[in-house]
């Protein structure tokens, strides 16, 4: 074999290996320098306005940062056109072939791999609807917009968060139809994509083109996440797949610990905007990351690419064998397609992941949205009240170690209900003392440990716990419906404060959170399905009253 045909091979078997992303995957590289360029075109206005304490409101845009706008969207454009098959992902048959092999394998290097860049992009992702909470006070006070601290502004500031998570509501529906359309890696690179894209939000003079750039931004970052522990629930094997998801989803306590330690840091010196820039460096980390991410074998056996699907095994240490019983025939029965979630027999596992997510949604973008905000207009400085929350999650983040090992080892559907009555007792003592907890430090401190560590856990439970109870040809989706129900509960929360409905006092918002989420633990304890240590095509078989295969070994 010549050298050009040995490098070809190469090439080729790393690329099968790794799962390839597309045929056009040079189409969808130009188009992320495309955006690169872009943002970087936006950058310039930022810095200029330096000595009026970064503030661009009042500005209009300048030839670079509309050239930079122009190169953005056309690189979306062509990286999404880049990342899309040419035709179909595959005939959707499944092969009578066994993954047993998947769940049988020892924990390896490529697992470790998988598992500590997953761990990144979900810190990454969390970041994004996080920093809401800390630029919220800052762009209210430049724009002049109503907030507790101004309430005679106008507009509602709360305009920007109901922006952004509106976004991730769609972006969370779109990115489950597009994991299981073109694949869970393709659909990870492509939120990155739009990581990059958003950090202009950044340097944004107006607050209308804030409030779309962040409604873009919400549609990356509602998709990112159940994307992962998607990928990751098809990957680990079975004993070690609970307790590893719901550690993975524990670095939503750490976005929330990095973000405002960025916060109480840059803030005082760059203003707001800082946190949004940083998504430039962020989001092209997770690019870069992305080289290390295979795709699904689950998901490549799903669409009849099983070349593919067995190379990506053998990084794992696990084989691909014919099976007559095949252990995938049941993903025979799954129609393609959302209403498939609430068709009979997935209606029940739907039923009670959508009322939990819907419950976190209250407690994430009600309560604890505003924490910051009401902290402050209790009389706390900003730094001061940033710090508060950052002790707080430091306090809570080694809980997410605990609830990680109950979820693995102890019981799945216990673990939720316990941890939802947990922070729904919390909620219901910060309803009951009010605004004089302020008075208290130490009460103040204890209190916050639970909603903003329960909750992130919470969302970490919810994320591992969707991706199991879904067969493969939708898991995505259902994934998908769960982040987006529990930001669905986000944009109630938010409207209701933008239409003046409803003050948001920390009373208010612990008691509107408090009550869904004791509901949602009663109907986890009632039609909660247990997913501790059960391979995924058994829980799918019995959803389904079909006999899973239990002696037949690869």
């Amino acid at each position: 074999m010549s050298g050009p045909e040995r490098v070809d091979a190469v090439v080729s078997g790393a690329a099968v290996a790794s799962g390839r992303i597309s045929r056009r995957e040079r189409v969808a590289w130009a188009g992320v320098a495309a955006v690169t360029v872009g943002v970087l075109l936006h950058l310039p206005m930022y810095l200029q306005a330096a000595d009026d304490g970064y503030r661009l409101a009042g500005m209009g845009l300048d030839a670079p940062m509309l050239i930079g706008m122009i190169l953005i969207f056309a690189g979306l454009g062509l990286t999404a056109y880049g990342l899309f098959p040419r035709a179909g992902v595959g005939d959707g048959s499944s092969d009578r072939v066994s993954v047993r092999a998947l769940d049988d394998a020892k924990i390896r290097g490529a697992h470790v791999g998988l598992l500590l860049v997953m761990a990144a992009a979900v810190t990454i992702d969390v970041m994004k609807p996080t920093t809401l909470a800390f630029v919220v006070p800052g762009f209210a006070a430049e724009y002049g917009m109503k907030s507790p601290s101004n309430p005679t502004g106008h507009p509602p500031a709360a305009l920007l968060p109901l922006a952004g998570i509106a976004g991730t509501v769609i972006g969370s529906l779109s990115w489950g139809w597009l994991g299981d359309r073109i694949g869970r890696r393709a659909s990870i690179l492509l939120a990155g994509v739009l990581f990059v894209a958003t950090a202009i939000c950044g340097s944004m003079p107006s607050y209308e083109l804030n409030l779309v750039m962040c409604f873009v931004m919400g549609l990356g970052v509602g998709g990112m996440l159940p994307i992962v522990f998607t990928l990751i629930a098809e990957t680990i094997p079975a004993r070690h797949r609970g307790w590893l998801m719901v550690l993975i989803g524990g670095d939503v306590a750490g976005a929330y610990i990095v973000t405002s330690w960025l916060s109480a840091t840059l803030v005082p010196e760059y203003s707001w905007r800082i946190l949004w820039l940083i998504g430039l460096p962020t989001g092209l980390a997770l690019i870069v990351l992305n080289r290390w991410i295979p795709e699904s074998p689950r998901f490549l056996l799903a669409h009849g690419r099983r070349e593919e699907a067995r190379a990506v095994m053998a990084r794992y240490g696990a084989e691909l064998v014919p099976d007559e019983q095949a252990d995938l025939a049941v993903e025979e029965r799954v129609r393609s397609g959302f209403m498939q979630l609430f068709q009979r027999p997935l209606w029940r596992p739907t039923a009670v992941v959508v009322l939990l997510a819907l419950a976190i949604g209250l407690v994430s973008f009600g309560f604890q949205l505003w924490i910051p905000t009401n902290l402050r207009s209790l009389g706390y400085t900003e730094v001061s009240a940033d710090r508060i929350l950052r002790d707080s999650a430091l306090i809570g983040f080694p809980l997410n170690f605990l609830i990680a090992w109950l979820y693995g080892f102890w019981s799945s559907k216990k673990t939720i209900v316990l941890l939802a009555g947990l922070t729904a007792a919390a909620l219901f003592a910060f309803a009951v003392a009010g605004d004089a907890v302020a008075d208290d430090r130490t009460l103040l401190n204890a209190l916050l440990v639970v909603p903003i560590w329960g909750i992130s856990s919470m969302v970490a439970v919810l994320a591992a716990y969707s991706a199991e109870v879904y067969p493969t040809r939708i898991r995505a989706r259902g994934s998908g419906l769960a982040a987006a129900a529990s930001k669905a509960g986000g944009v109630v929360i938010i409207a209701i404060v933008v239409a003046a409905l409803a003050p948001p006092t920390i009373t208010g918002t612990a008691l509107i959170g408090a009550i869904p989420m004791a509901l949602a633990a009663l109907a986890a304890a009632a039609f909660g399905i247990e997913t501790r240590k059960r391979r995924l095509e058994e829980i799918t078989a019995q959803e389904f009253e079909v006999a899973a295969p239990v002696g037949a070994q690869p």
